[in-house]
């Protein structure tokens, strides 16, 4: 499908690709891993035409479209959300003009009798293209997508604008995705993405039809979706068949394979030296002398990657808190006429791992700063125990580091002095190394600040952490010398990720956070979606009523007390009520059903006659069937549109 042949790529004397030659097809998803700076923004810029190679081809076929998504720095102005989303359909939208447009000409009576062939044939020919293409169902598939992107009903007639940057990201993505181009290149497309909207991508991309590329620090979301890793490292490109998890594997079989190698060609190469240094003057030897010289000569180096550091980091000590850590009772808060949280209660006791989920915008950060106390409730108290010796890492951490100290003062400046000796190994961990511990903050970017708050993080000593996003712009291996600090931590720790593998390794309890309320559910980030579903079913069913039980007396054999009696009679009234919603509901299904099974065989059979000899000679017979054929597409697409909503429902 697209091709790199002999590509080589550089930047000043660093080599990242060196005639390289590599293909993906259609329908593969492909993961670029590699250390940062290894060049995998820079491969998906070349194959998405922005970049060009130093040496080589980027062979793609004609006709391909190529859908790229950058880390960031896309915005939208003018639009609304829905104009915005649907300019991914721009071609069918000409296509759906221009058929109006021929259907307005036909029915003129100043087109010249000559004209109506050639009209009628280009009017078909738009109408197959049209239907073949999906247009009848535009409004359900921008809707589908938006929706599965986090976005609400509510945020279809807002302008752009009014979109924050990792809202606008999500308007590119869902723009991409609903163009369906036939290669799509995202990089690090989670960035901005809770938990429920890149389980919808998970599936989405699973699904979809032509090829991805995408680059993600993101573990699991790479093991649901891609079906090969690709990795850039040593100037060229090494396929691995299989998820991330497979690659890891197979990846350390393929370098202990190396290193054997490498002992082995490192003591052949010994031995030569050995045999011609020996021999080298003595004539009867000096056949064997050269021979040997011309063998070292021909013989290829191997090459192995450098060790990937492994950073293996423990929390400095600190006093145990008392059993209680933190107990919320009654919390309120609003901004202006909307209301984050609403009676909110949360006793967090020592030991407590809790992860905090929701929606982008429900108020997981909100209820951070309540915890760590940076912000007071409206109404409400907030208790903290007995010896909590607390840190609080916000989502703008970074922004609070000194731009005039260097990396390493950054860190030195907190640490305890026993900490002193291992600042250097933390930085390596996070990717600072040699001379990059003594550049000054102020020349960071965002994501090596946060790099650098995460590691400064860990060497403050602490019996209770409060996390909010501590994962955004860390790349895979950082994220892991983060998890396994936390893991190790025998503190109490809260903390807010949109990272599911994060999230699963560390969490033994979640609270779900959403319309003003923090629902506690124990266990895991499975177990809290099984214990979801099932409170979301049962919310669904209809109430049964209890079987009546004897009446109490009311003292002398009478009556049942009125308030039981009220009490029965409003249950089975409530049950009687949802019972016929969702009967309702159903029925409203089955017609539906029935009516776009109806309406379909009609349009097959408009089209049985519209493929008849001699169709199109008359074109006063013709049109009527013609408008009649495109009045029912646009019907069904408005009834799988109805279908499809009151099956979410239901």
């Amino acid at each position: 499908m697209i091709q790199l042949s002999n590509l080589s790529k550089s930047f000043g004397d660093r080599i990242l690709l060196d005639s390289v030659s590599w293909q993906i097809d259609d329908g593969e998803r492909v993961g670029l891993s590699g250390p940062n700076g290894a060049g995998k923004t820079t491969l998906l810029r070349m194959l998405a035409g922005l970049d060009e190679p130093d040496g080589g081809l980027v062979i793609r076929p004609n006709g391909l479209t190529i859908g790229y998504l950058p880390q960031d720095g896309l915005s939208h102005s003018g639009r609304t959300l829905l104009e915005e989303a649907g300019l991914a359909f721009k071609p069918l939208l000409d296509m759906r003009d221009e058929i109006a447009a021929l259907e307005d000409r036909l029915g003129h009576e100043s087109v010249p009798e000559s004209d109506h062939a050639s009209m009628l044939t280009r009017y078909s020919e738009l109408q197959d293209n049209f239907r073949r293409l999906e247009g009848y169902s535009i409004d359900l598939r921008i809707s589908t997508v938006l929706r599965g992107l986090g976005f609400a009903q509510d945020d279809l007639h807002k302008q752009t604008e009014t979109f924050s940057g990792g809202w606008q990201m999500r308007i590119a993505l869902a723009r991409l995705l609903l163009g369906r181009p036939g290669l799509l290149l995202l990089d690090e497309p989670t960035n901005h993405l809770d938990l429920d909207a890149r389980n919808w991508l998970e599936e989405y991309l699973a699904a979809y039809p032509h090829a991805v590329i995408l680059v993600s620090h993101d573990r699991y979301f790479l093991d649901a979706v891609v079906t090969r890793i690709t990795e850039i490292g040593l100037r060229r490109l090494t396929d691995y068949p299989g998820n991330y998890t497979g690659y890891l594997r197979e990846r350390e079989a393929r370098m202990e394979r190396l290193r054997q190698q490498k002992r082995e060609q490192d003591d052949e190469i010994a031995r030569m030296e050995a045999f011609i240094n020996r021999f080298r003057y003595q004539a009867t030897k000096a056949a064997q002398v050269q021979s040997r010289v011309k063998m070292l000569d021909k013989i290829v180096p191997i090459e192995i990657p450098p060790e990937r550091k492994r950073v293996h980091f423990s929390f400095p000590p600190c006093a145990k808190s008392g059993r209680t850590v933190l107990d919320l009772r009654g919390l309120c808060k609003a901004y202006g006429s909307r209301r984050v949280l609403d009676g909110v209660n949360l006793h967090i006791e020592r030991g407590d791992r809790i992860a905090l989920l929701g929606p982008n915008g429900a108020g997981k950060s909100t209820m951070m700063r309540m915890l760590s106390g940076v912000e007071a409730p409206d109404r409400g108290t907030r208790t903290e125990g007995h010896q909590v010796v607390m840190q609080y890492f916000a989502q703008d951490e970074a922004t609070r580091l000194e731009p005039a100290l260097t990396v390493y003062q950054t860190l030195a400046g907190d640490a305890p002095m026993h900490m002193v000796p291992h600042i250097r190994n933390i930085l390596g961990g996070f990717l600072f190394s040699g001379d990059d511990v003594e550049k000054p903050v102020r020349v960071l970017s965002g994501g090596e600040r946060t790099r650098l708050a995460v590691a400064r993080m860990l060497l403050r000593p602490s019996n209770t952490l409060l996390l909010d996003e501590p994962t955004n712009h860390l790349d895979l291996d950082s994220k892991e010398v983060l998890l396994e600090a936390l893991e190790d931590f025998g503190g109490t720790l809260v903390f807010v990720s949109h990272d599911r593998y994060f999230v699963d390794r560390l969490a033994t309890k979640v609270v779900d956070i959403g319309d003003g309320q923090a629902l506690l559910y124990p266990g895991n980030y499975e177990e809290f979606l099984w214990s979801r579903a099932q409170r979301d079913a049962a919310a669904a069913a209809p109430v049964t009523a209890p079987r009546a039980k004897a009446a109490p007396s009311n003292g002398d054999g009478g009556a049942p007390s009125p308030a039981t009696y009220e009490e029965r009679k409003r249950s089975e009234s409530e049950a009687r009520r949802q019972r016929k919603a969702s009967d309702a509901r159903r029925r409203r299904i089955e017609e539906l059903e029935a009516r776009i099974a109806d309406r379909e065989q009609a349009i097959k059979d408009i089209e049985a006659s519209m493929s008849a000899p001699g169709f199109y000679d008359d074109h006063e017979a013709a049109k009527p069937v013609i408008d009649r054929h495109q009045a029912l597409m646009w019907e069904v697409g408005d009834l799988m549109s109805q279908w499809e909503a009151l099956q979410t429902d239901l």
